[in-house]
């Protein structure tokens, strides 16, 4: 009961500064949550984070579990939580890449409502997400490389159809991923027709122009069975990155243990991820 009250007070304060709104695009009433950083300055202009959520999630839940509103109070930015229909992305399996929803396009528009509505600077708009939601962020690298600086995908590698479609013009954009290798919803090692293994995904981001390749490994709570490795190169101001957790599982760094049921293993507490994720963003120019 104690937890639940924790829960439900969280919610309300959450709440205080963040709002449902809903926007169309193909006809359709797309939801999102707008969460405005404490201190908001009407006479500033904000970079701007997109976070998606996982497969079956709603955007309150990716909301809570990411607690990426007390990141966007630490450092100053704005949280949009965009929410799926029937709380998925088109990612190119599981639906068609090319006749599927228009998920790009409802990304775009939603951008532009919220330059629209808010101060932002629109140099420093960037996207995260988890799981399908994670998917989904290498599909705005692809195609969205234009508005979105640098993406950020947790649990989730290169999906295939993104690869094929996409492979003769990449664009230099940042890319950070973060991926438990024991992970058992989605394969750290990849799944043929879906998706590529976590290590292929990130030599494809890299292609030959990034070097400069730095690892460095990250085992400093002695309580912890996960261990951090990561991998990074860079062009210029641009970097590629891939955190891979040993024995982590299909969940969100630094976030609070929960379990709905399904095989979604440890969550590592090495690694502050929301702090990582904002100063990769951060660097990115």
């Amino acid at each position: 009961m104690r937890n639940l009250l924790t829960i439900i007070l969280l919610f309300v304060c959450i709440s205080i500064f963040a709002q449902t709104k809903s926007i169309q695009h193909d006809g359709i009433k797309r939801k999102y949550i707008v969460y405005i950083p404490k201190g908001y300055d009407a006479e500033k202009r904000y970079p701007v984070v997109f976070n998606f959520h996982g497969g079956g999630m709603t955007p309150a839940e990716q909301m809570l579990y990411t607690r990426f509103n007390q990141t966007a109070d630490k450092y100053g930015f704005i949280v949009v939580y965009p929410k799926g229909i029937n709380e998925d992305w088109n990612v190119g399996f599981g639906m068609s890449y090319k006749n599927g929803t228009d998920d790009i396009g409802f990304t775009e528009i939603l951008l532009h409502q919220i330059e629209k509505d808010y101060k932002i600077d629109g140099n420093r708009v960037f996207a995260t997400g988890l799981s399908r939601g994670g998917f989904f962020c290498h599909r705005i690298a692809a195609e969205l490389s234009h508005r979105f600086l640098a993406v950020a995908s947790v649990g989730a590698s290169l999906p295939d159809s993104i690869a094929y479609y996409h492979n003769n013009n990449r664009k230099e954009v940042g890319v950070l991923m973060v991926h438990g290798t024991a992970d058992k919803v989605v394969n750290y090692d990849g799944k043929d027709g879906h998706y590529y293994s976590a290590l292929n995904s990130y030599n494809y981001w890299k292609e030959n122009t990034f070097t400069n390749e730095n690892a460095t490994k990250i085992d400093e709570i002695a309580s912890d069975s996960t261990i951090v490795e990561i991998l990074e190169s860079s062009f210029g101001k641009k970097s590629v990155v891939l955190i891979s957790i040993e024995n982590g599982g299909h969940t969100w760094p630094g976030a609070d243990d929960f379990n709905i049921g399904l095989p979604i293993g440890l969550t590592s507490k090495e690694l502050d991820i929301n702090d990582y994720i904002w100063s990769f963003f951060a660097k990115q120019k």
